[in-house]
């Protein structure tokens, strides 16, 4: 089982600011397109294959790998990503919060395995490596914001 979590400043210095909603519209936009997101060509397909009020289904091509997945919204709050078809298997959550200080921070954490996999085998320890690394969901959670800024600026949020 693989499970990582990883907590980042919505607003640090230096950034435009963003609004719990600004940052809220960013997560939700990016659960319907992740095209919009991921770097180039990485995520080569999004489609949205259900909508209610609580979760939309879509199926994306995402690093070479079909997947399928349910993502039910908690407004201004949380967005969890159900991994129903591709090589993981579980939650992805991204959520936002305030700290004991009050500021607004953005947190990534997931229960996660590898379909077809040995459970704490080598595919497990090395993905588990990766997600707690600097390149993993940390930078994945910097890299949110950072659009979420850029579409702001350009008027799409």
């Amino acid at each position: 089982m693989i499970h990582s979590t990883a907590t980042v400043p919505v607003n640090p210095k230096g950034e435009t600011p963003l609004t719990r909603s600004q940052a809220w519209a960013g997560l939700v936009l990016k659960a319907r397109d992740a095209r919009l997101f991921l770097p180039p060509n990485l995520c080569t397909r999004c489609d949205l294959v259900e909508e209610s009020a609580t979760h939309i289904v879509r199926e994306a091509t995402i690093a070479g790998s079909e997947l399928r997945e349910i993502i039910t919204f908690e407004p201004e709050s949380k967005v969890t990503f159900f991994q129903v078809t591709g090589p993981r298997e579980g939650a992805i959550i991204n959520e936002l919060f305030e700290d004991e200080a009050g500021t607004l921070q953005l947190r990534f954490y997931c229960y996660l395995g590898l379909r077809d996999r040995k459970p704490g085998g080598p595919e497990e320890q090395a993905e588990q490596a990766w997600m707690d690394s600097e390149k993993g969901y940390k930078s994945a959670l910097l890299s949110t914001l950072k659009r979420t800024r850029e579409l702001l600026e350009t008027g799409t949020i």
